[in-house]
């Protein structure tokens, strides 16, 4: 059976970080060709999703363990679009193009000031192949989605 790249390293993150006891988990993404089918029309706006795209996002948006931010080269306007569109069917993010929970002043684990930290990123041109890996990942998400880290984690995390 297929396993994707990306489904390998959602389950080693997620590992990881229950090891770590880590609570939260930051995850990057594309829109054009990853989430969002691209239709090459300048001005036309369109927001056709990837199969098992949207039920995946709407998995990791209920989860308060997870921050999501776009990763986009978008106009602004065309991403205020997609992102009010995606709002309708309960897919929020929380940051565009940037990831201000961890920087170089908030992490000693490496200078963030230019580069958005991230576990895990969906990208087309780093080898996601959205027609293809979004159902395994969908599954993989609804197994992780019955673990998820107790809350003590984050208060803990807050304290040191």
């Amino acid at each position: 059976m297929y396993e994707p790249s990306i489904v390998k390293w959602i389950n080693k993150m997620f590992n990881y970080s229950f090891s770590k006891e880590w609570y939260e988990t930051y995850w990057a993404f594309d829109l054009h060709g990853t989430v969002i089918k691209p239709n090459y029309k300048q001005g036309i706006l369109a927001l056709e999703l990837y199969d098992y795209a949207k039920e995946s996002l709407q998995i990791l948006t209920k989860r308060h363990d997870i921050i999501l931010f776009t990763y986009t080269s978008s106009y602004p306007e065309e991403l205020k679009f997609y992102l009010d569109e995606l709002k309708k069917v309960d897919i929020h993010f929380n940051y565009v193009n940037e990831n201000p929970e961890i920087s170089d002043s908030t992490g000693a684990f490496g200078y963030y000031k230019f580069k958005p930290y991230f576990n895990v990123m969906f990208e087309d041109k780093a080898g996601f192949f959205p027609e293809t890996d979004w159902e395994p990942v969908y599954k993989c998400l609804l197994e992780w989605d019955k673990k998820q880290p107790p809350i003590k984690w984050k208060e803990n995390f807050n304290k040191k």
